[in-house]
């Protein structure tokens, strides 16, 4: 999908209003349309809420719970998540450009046309999680955790995967290709179907001889 590069290329632009500084997100709160600009969270529950046709630029959020919270054609830049939990959520038509994620809880999730790009991420878990038409773009990637999780149609060009974990996944047109680098830490043996180049294969080739018993002297 086409990303904006900025916020006065959003479709919803003109219609966007400014999120009040200091008033916190809300259970089951209803952001349509909603700007937030450099604005901090710091704890609080928000479950259930709604982010449509919304920008985030800039903000700062450390151990919110967004459980169950559905994200509709909205765009983060310059965000920093840190210990958010998104679990149970809903992915749709997102761009999340250089941002920083970390200790992000994400598992049983469903992602559809989300585009992650130049974005620091460490330690985000998408166990169970559902991907679909999902890029990481230029991004550096450490311990991503998408045990049991299905992937369809994920990519990840120019990005940096390390500590990645597989365990049980479910891959359609995945395509690794592109990666500056891919390091698997477990479930090498559970991506039947995506797509490596040769150089990727000889870095998985002792992940994948250990899932498989092979011993190497």
């Amino acid at each position: 999908m086409g990303v904006a590069q900025s916020l006065s290329e959003l479709p919803y632009a003109a219609f966007l209003q400014v999120h009040p500084d200091g008033e916190a997100l809300e259970p089951d709160g209803n952001y349509t349309e909603v700007h937030f600009d450099s604005v901090e969270f710091s704890g609080g529950e928000a479950t259930s809420a709604k982010f449509i046709e919304a920008a985030l630029t800039g903000v700062t959020m450390a151990e919110v719970g967004l459980e169950r919270a559905r994200f509709s054609d909205v765009w983060l830049s310059r965000n920093r998540w840190v210990g958010v939990r998104v679990v149970d959520g809903e992915w749709l038509d997102v761009a999340v450009l250089d941002s920083s994620l970390a200790g992000v809880q994400a598992y049983s999730s469903r992602l559809r046309r989300v585009t992650f790009r130049g974005c620091k991420i460490d330690t985000l878990n998408l166990r169970g999680a559902t991907l679909v038409d999902v890029v990481f773009e230029d991004c550096e990637i450490d311990e991503l955790d998408c045990a049991g999780a299905s992937l369809t149609n994920v990519t990840f060009p120019g990005s940096a995967v390390r500590s990645a974990r597989f365990s049980q996944v479910k891959c359609k047109k995945v395509d690794f290709r592109g990666a500056r680098e891919l390091d698997v830490a477990d479930g090498a043996d559970s991506l039947r179907g995506a797509i490596v180049d040769e150089r990727q294969l000889m870095e998985l080739g002792p992940a994948l001889a250990a899932a498989l018993g092979i011993l190497v002297k």
